[in-house]
């Protein structure tokens, strides 16, 4: 089975009142960075094949702290870039809140798309699609950890529970926070969501399905308030 260990970045100025989107200089604020090493040091003891990052830099800093130390580079991959809000990118989320296109991200995701910028259902299609090919990359031993943005975890995390994108919104994806996805032949298992504790990785013997081996936010956009 392929581990994929899910991290959000850290903080920054913009976490939270603002939807900073893929406005470019966006970087880890100081309690940004002292989530990331202490991410790093919660993961300390599990052994990554890869760390790959959205191309965004409060996301290539969050996995920088984890790669230091390690004989691993940090990997790009446009694909776990935020999603295109287009023309709401940048403004107060109090404001984009007044827009009836708000609602409907809230309540009917699958059919939001943003001004001039991407829709949700597109965006989940390239982030999972980009999991499932690292998947096939790293194999079926690999353990490899994403650093993204709080939508496109949470739309990762929806197709592994097999809810229909509607339902992503239930998902919370926080600051720093870990989820740990294993893909096995027949389905995806989640093994933790939101996750601020250290890891321990149970042993593929550990996990059962039905007595056999199975190796056979808190905001409408952004992910969460970023307030913890």
């Amino acid at each position: 089975m392929t581990t994929l260990l899910l991290a959000r970045h850290g903080l920054t100025d913009l976490t939270g009142p603002v939807l900073a989107g893929r406005t470019p200089g966006v970087h880890l604020s100081d309690a940004g960075r002292a989530q990331a090493a202490a991410l790093a040091g919660r993961i300390a003891d599990v052994g990554l094949d890869a760390i790959v990052s959205s191309p965004l830099e409060r996301c290539r800093e969050t996995a920088q702290a984890v790669s230091d130390g390690r004989a691993l580079e940090v990997q790009t991959d446009e694909r776990f870039i935020e999603c295109g809000y287009g023309s709401w990118t940048g403004r107060p989320l109090k404001e984009l809140a007044k827009d009836p296109l708000w609602q409907v991200v809230q309540a009917h995701p699958s059919a939001a798309t943003f001004p001039d910028g991407e829709s949700l259902a597109e965006m989940q299609h390239r982030a999972v699609s980009a999991v499932r090919d690292w998947n096939r990359r790293l194999g079926e031993k690999a353990v490899y950890l994403v650093c993204s943005h709080g939508d496109v975890i949470k739309a990762i995390v929806a197709d592994a529970l097999g809810l229909h994108l509607d339902h992503f919104q239930r998902i919370t994806a926080d600051p720093a926070a870990l989820t740990v996805i294993r893909y096995a032949p027949l389905r995806p298992f989640v093994l933790r969501v939101n996750d601020m504790g250290e890891l321990r990785l149970p042993e593929d013997s550990e996990e059962k399905d039905g007595g056999e081996n199975i190796t056979g936010s808190d905001a409408a956009v952004g992910g969460g308030s970023g307030t913890t």
